[in-house]
């Protein structure tokens, strides 16, 4: 049966009509609020596996039900340390938030925690920081290595300043570690500065097994697989992992938003290591 060109417009306008509508419950809310976890084993079958969980550019404005679902898998995973990789905070004086959060997390779990260019876009108090963050067993490193001890198992967990606000320092990190034999976890916000650790660990020769980034937020916003536009910092860097010379490098596409409230083809995403 022909159509009408009245019925056609109809049907057209509808199914632009609910095409838009999922398009804004991704963007708004699927894409944003229901969080991917990913699981990574970089543990070769080692014995007393330690269990890191990576959080990423939560840019927290506000506690959310999907802040609190995090936190209760965090409760429920129980991993041996939990790292924030950037961009916790930012905005001034919203310190007050990230405690809450912290509030909901099991407080016997270890957190690290460095800064991001939004810390400093926020002028955050740092020493208030590290204080507020100590009372709920955490610690921010600002490149500074923490070792880690899991039974017999011994790591390097290594803090790098942010490149784009920061003083990122390398060689300094690594000037602090104590055992530099140690199979070496580095937290480094912006992953551009990865091809920098990268050369400079041919030098110092660390045992990097993988270093933790942040900042792309995988694109925000992207439309078949190409982004349009990523952060200075990035580098040729998106999502996922990557080889930086010898060097392994996992690419959170993070939780939070910045510039548009909203996510397309960038899923927010926690991720679970296992070393």
């Amino acid at each position: 049966m022909k159509l009408s060109r009245r019925i056609f417009i109809k049907r057209l306008f509808l199914s632009g009509l609910g095409f838009a509508g999922i398009v804004y419950l991704d963007s708004f809310w699927i894409e944003k609020y229901i969080i991917d976890w990913n699981e990574h084993d970089l543990s070769e079958s080692s014995k007393d596996k330690i269990k890191i969980i990576q959080l990423s550019d939560l840019h927290l404005k506000e506690i959310k039900y999907f802040h609190k679902t995090i936190a209760e898998r965090i409760n429920s995973e129980l991993p041996d340390l939990i790292v924030f990789t950037g961009d916790t905070i930012s905005r001034r004086n919203t310190l007050s938030i990230f405690e809450e959060l912290l509030d909901l997390i099991n407080p016997k779990i270890l957190k690290i925690l460095i800064l991001g260019n939004k810390e400093y876009d926020a002028r955050v108090a740092i020493e208030e920081l590290k204080k507020a963050f100590a009372l709920y067993n955490g610690y921010v490193l600002i490149n500074e290595n923490f070792s880690y001890t899991k039974n017999k198992r011994h790591i390097n967990v290594l803090g790098i300043d942010d490149y784009l606000h920061g003083t990122p320092d390398f060689i300094a990190a690594v000037s602090t570690i104590d055992d530099t034999s140690l199979e070496t976890i580095v937290l480094n916000h912006c992953p551009a500065y990865t091809d920098t650790i990268n050369e400079l660990n041919k030098t110092t020769k660390i045992p990097i097994k993988m270093v933790l980034s942040g900042h792309t937020h995988g694109g925000q916003v992207t439309f078949f697989g190409r982004e349009i536009y990523t952060p200075d910092g990035s580098g040729r860097y998106l999502k996922g992992w990557y080889t930086s010379g010898s060097t392994k490098m996992y690419v959170s596409k993070g939780i939070g938003t910045t510039v548009l409230p909203l996510r397309f083809f960038a899923r927010a995403e926690a991720s679970i290591f296992y070393l």
